[in-house]
């Protein structure tokens, strides 16, 4: 569905993006990982045509990038920022002018907005939108034309637990449908929960890619066993054959409260490959 290599694009002589190789399979969910000002949404930009690369090659859809039709466009979801709201306008006349634009039926537009739970604010201008309702609205109008991939720009930054995951929900039934789903985020749980597949970004270098679990099993180095007792005491054991009586022993007491092995999640592990946190780094914006 997206196969790109080599891409490199710099800006004002800085390298933004260098040597990006993916190979996105269809029907997956592709997570690129990174703090702000990593690449994430310049590279969004170089797969969906809205920016020109300095070198390598890109395909989406199976065609060139740069040589994409309007059908073909038509069959993409993008959802950037406050990418195509209209604030003085409400809900259900937003996506009456999307479905215009992308010739896609008016019926569709009720249908969507029930689907992201917006129905009852149909009229509502967006500007009076909470900032969780904004987002499903922006979703709402790339779901609506039903799109074969979708192009997701850190779709639940700032939003509380419950809307976060409902966008998930969301997203989880467009993969179901069929769609292949390239997500960008800082959230590496989010990323953990949701994709097939995630790459490290880190200064414009993928430094490590793989399914989740096998990139925290892959970083493992402490193969250790955490058990915390009901007296409140915590024991560290190895995580070895050696252990396996004293565990039982533990166990069979009825001692244990809880018991947990020592795999790293994804922000640990980014942690180990760059040196620096998620946030550690400022947003920067280019064209």
């Amino acid at each position: 569905m997206i196969r790109a290599n080599s891409i490199c694009k710099s800006f004002a002589g800085k390298q933004v993006l260098s040597g990006i190789d993916l190979d996105i399979k269809p029907g997956t969910i592709f997570g690129l990982l990174g703090p702000s000002g990593a690449g994430k949404t310049t590279l969004i930009k170089i797969l969906t045509g809205q920016l020109g690369f300095d070198s390598g090659d890109v395909r989406v859809l199976g065609k060139d990038v740069r040589t994409l039709t309007g059908t073909d466009k038509k069959q993409i979801g993008i959802m950037m920022d406050n990418h195509g709201i209209y604030e003085r306008m409400s809900c259900v006349d937003n996506l009456k002018i999307f479905a215009d634009i992308y010739q896609v039926g008016q019926s569709k537009v009720m249908t969507t907005l029930t689907q992201v739970g917006l129905a009852d604010s149909a009229k509502k201008p967006a500007m009076k939108l909470s900032k969780g309702m904004r987002a499903r609205l922006q979703l709402a109008r790339v779901l609506m034309i039903s799109p074969k991939l979708l192009f997701l720009d850190e779709p639940t930054s700032g939003l509380d637990p419950m809307t976060m995951k409902y966008i998930h929900k969301l997203i989880l039934d467009c993969k179901a449908s069929g769609c292949t789903i390239f997500l960008t985020t800082h959230n590496m749980e989010e990323a953990s929960v949701l994709c097939d597949e995630v790459a490290l970004l880190n200064e414009g270098k993928i430094v490590d890619r793989g399914a989740p679990e096998d990139l925290c099993r892959r970083y493992n180095h402490q193969k250790t066993i955490n058990i915390h007792l009901k007296s409140g005491e915590d024991i560290e054991l190895p995580h070895s054959e050696k252990s396996a009586g004293e565990i039982m022993s533990l166990m069979t007491q009825g001692k244990i409260e809880t018991i947990h092995s020592s795999e790293p999640t994804l922000e640990t592990v980014f942690i180990e490959l760059t040196g620096r946190r998620l946030e550690d780094s400022e947003e920067v914006k280019y064209a």
